[in-house]
């Protein structure tokens, strides 16, 4: 017995099980070439979905974040009293974090078709 044969798996309620709980189940259960293709294609949709959204999120936490960024750093040019410089420096450097962290995402991108 295999760990697909002890675990059979169902991908969600409207999605028929990839594989069945034994050999005889899993043949009597296999899906079809065009069932399986119809399946990639959803999840292909859905995985275009989420990229694009990901883009967009990068985009509109991005062009405030500049801006935020770019004030604080002007007003740390400036001469301030040190409770003012402390508080102008937690906004760049949070600014900076989260600028790095929305960098991370240009990893998500639509995967290529072949």
């Amino acid at each position: 017995m295999t760990e697909n044969d002890a675990h059979p798996i169902t991908v969600d309620s409207e999605t028929p099980a990839l594989s069945a709980t034994t050999s005889e189940e899993r043949s009597s259960a296999a899906i079809g070439p065009e069932e399986l293709n119809a399946l990639v294609a959803k999840y292909e949709a859905k995985l275009d979905e989420v990229a694009d959204l990901i883009t967009r999120v990068r985009h509109e936490i991005n062009n405030p974040l500049t801006g935020v960024l770019g004030q604080a750093q002007l007003l740390l040019r400036e001469d301030l009293n040190e409770r003012s410089r402390k508080r102008a420096e937690t906004i760049e450097e949070l600014a900076i974090r989260i600028r790095d962290i929305v960098a991370q995402l240009r990893q998500v991108q639509k995967p290529s078709r072949s």
